[in-house]
């Protein structure tokens, strides 16, 4: 295999450190298990109350269909509720359930026991260069996010 450059090594952590994470925190979750998208829906839908399905659509930079897919399988797991709009019976309002709320809050909170602990592990050099480097990656997220924006040219 060829070799890896700085860039091909960030992405191959990040990937890696949020799979283990996932992995560590489905262990003892109760409920169904749920997929990236799926949980990345109902973090949208949680910010935004009454949100529609073709702007969180456009939030997950996904197909109105596959988000409508993913709507349905939400509903039917009693994560999400579909409210019809009075003014256009085809659009929809989308709200979580308290099992939802509930479920993103315990995910966070097990979140932040988990990273805290395994920061808690790593020398004080190590700790400090992670956060060190935290206005760094957050930097690379907004530009991620802004070039899928379409904002820059």
């Amino acid at each position: 295999m060829g070799s890896m450059t700085g860039a091909d090594e960030l992405a191959d952590v990040l990937a890696g450190i949020q799979r283990l994470v996932r992995r560590r925190l489905r262990q003892g979750l109760p409920g169904p298990r749920l997929r990236g998208a799926q949980v990345e829906l109902l973090r949208i839908v949680a910010a935004q109350p009454g949100i529609g399905v073709s702007a969180a659509a456009q939030e997950l930079h996904l197909a109105g269909n596959s988000v409508s897919t993913l709507v349905n399988q939400l509903v039917t797991a009693g994560m999400l509720a579909r409210t019809p709009d009075p003014a256009d019976r085809r659009a929809a309002h989308l709200t979580v359930t308290e099992m939802a709320r509930d479920r993103l809050a315990e995910w966070e909170r097990r979140r932040s026991e988990l990273l805290a602990a395994e920061l808690g592990r790593l020398p004080e050099a190590d700790q400090a260069a992670l956060l060190g480097a935290l206005p760094a990656l957050r930097r690379l997220a907004g530009n991620l996010h802004e070039e899928l924006e379409g904002q820059r040219v």
